[in-house]
């Protein structure tokens, strides 16, 4: 049996320090939920904490999302497409874009339902993965500042996403600059800089990130606890959110080392660049998962003692040591997820997602303990822009 264990006390204490992190640099942020796959429990449970501002890069999981928690502020992550624009604009309340050809064909399915799309310019600050360049910003701005259903809350950039960047001072103070540049020449105001993503938390922390940058797209340190730039935790946060269990199927001392004329034939990565001595012997169990299941690279083990030597489609080959310690057949090994591997995990059929305590019991907690109330981050009144068009 292949478990996923999630435990929402972690999810709630690491919500809970962030959402203070951001109400002292007075700012809102955005909970990034794509690593989910759109699981019912866990997102009630988030609803039940009091998140009300979600963000997923599919559309089939912002419905999910809808569905369990109706009143919450949908944003889509992923650059709107020509063919899914009709769901976008019912499905998302915000959208992040480059594109005028496509914010014009929002704007033109926001009218169908009389409802106005927002909006957030991306702007390509190194990552070479979404956003204009910074010198067509000013024309950019002009073609769709006017338009009837589009409603521009800002600008905004994604860093460390794709090159792998770390994100800095300088790029942040541009999309300052840039948002100055734009108030002062149209002489309105743009209420929102989205500065990024958890790879830019370090340097909120050092106190670097100025007053301008007032929303945050979080998901990876709010689920793993993840420092993105120097590794390891985030100080305050935990990192055992996420807990796999695989079970034990076999367990034998056997040879370290394969016949020294086995040709390398395997379909899957060596997970094991150990040196062992010839003849060189140990304890090896065999647990039920594979690189069907998640990315086994991904994946490490809760016991420092264990190391993941091997795996194929279906079953996995851990070094448990000289001493397999009281372990038996039918025991659990456990594995903390990097964000890739959860991914996987999540997505996976054949991994049993249990959420700990169960949505009831936690429901009971909340109703007895003081919690988060993270509401929703756009607030201004949009009802004049309808009214007037």
């Amino acid at each position: 049996m292949n478990r996923l264990i999630i435990n929402l006390d972690v999810l709630r204490h690491n919500i809970e320090v962030i959402d203070g992190w951001m109400k002292e640099h007075d700012a809102g942020w955005t909970l990034v939920t794509k690593v989910l796959c759109g699981h019912s429990d866990t997102l009630a449970a988030l609803q039940k904490i009091g998140v009300r501002s979600m963000a997923d890069s599919r559309l089939s999981n912002l419905q999910t999302i809808e569905r369990v928690n109706p009143d919450f502020e949908s944003w889509y992550l992923r650059l709107p497409h020509m063919t899914a624009l009709p769901r976008i604009v019912k499905l998302a309340d915000v959208s992040l874009n480059s594109e005028i050809e496509i914010i014009k064909a929002l704007n033109e399915e926001a009218k169908k339902i009389d409802k106005v799309h927002r909006i957030v310019i991306m702007i390509e600050l190194g990552d070479l993965r979404e956003g204009i360049l910074p010198g067509t910003l000013v024309d950019f701005y002009q073609q769709i500042f006017e338009l009837s259903h589009i409603d521009v809350l800002g600008i905004g950039a994604n860093l460390g996403c794709l090159a792998g960047a770390v994100p800095n001072l300088d790029q942040v103070m541009q999309l300052v600059l840039y948002k100055e540049l734009l108030e002062l020449k149209f002489e309105r105001p743009l209420p929102m800089i989205s500065g990024g993503s958890s790879s830019i938390l370090p340097l909120l922390l050092e106190g670097r990130i100025p007053e301008q940058i007032n929303h945050f797209r979080i998901g990876e340190s709010v689920f793993l606890g993840s420092d993105l730039v120097r590794g390891g935790l985030l100080k305050g946060l935990r990192g055992d959110a996420f807990t796999l269990e695989t079970e034990i199927v076999e367990i034998k001392e056997k040879s370290l080392t394969a016949p020294s004329d086995t040709l390398t034939i395997t379909p899957f990565e060596n997970l094991d660049d150990t040196e062992y001595e010839p003849g060189q012997r140990g304890y090896r169990a065999l647990v039920t998962m594979g690189q069907l299941d998640t990315e086994m690279g991904g994946l490490t083990p809760v016991n420092p003692a264990h190391k993941i030597v091997g795996a194929s489609s279906d079953v996995s080959v851990i070094y448990l040591g000289d001493n397999p310690a009281n372990l038996k057949l039918g025991d659990p090994v456990t594995f903390r997820p990097s964000y890739g591997a959860l991914a996987r995990l999540m997505l996976g059929p054949y991994i049993e997602k249990v959420v700990t305590p169960s949505i009831d019991e936690y429901s009971r907690t909340l109703d007895s303990s003081k919690h988060v109330e993270l509401p929703p981050v756009v607030t201004e009144d949009i009802e004049d822009k309808l009214s007037t068009n």
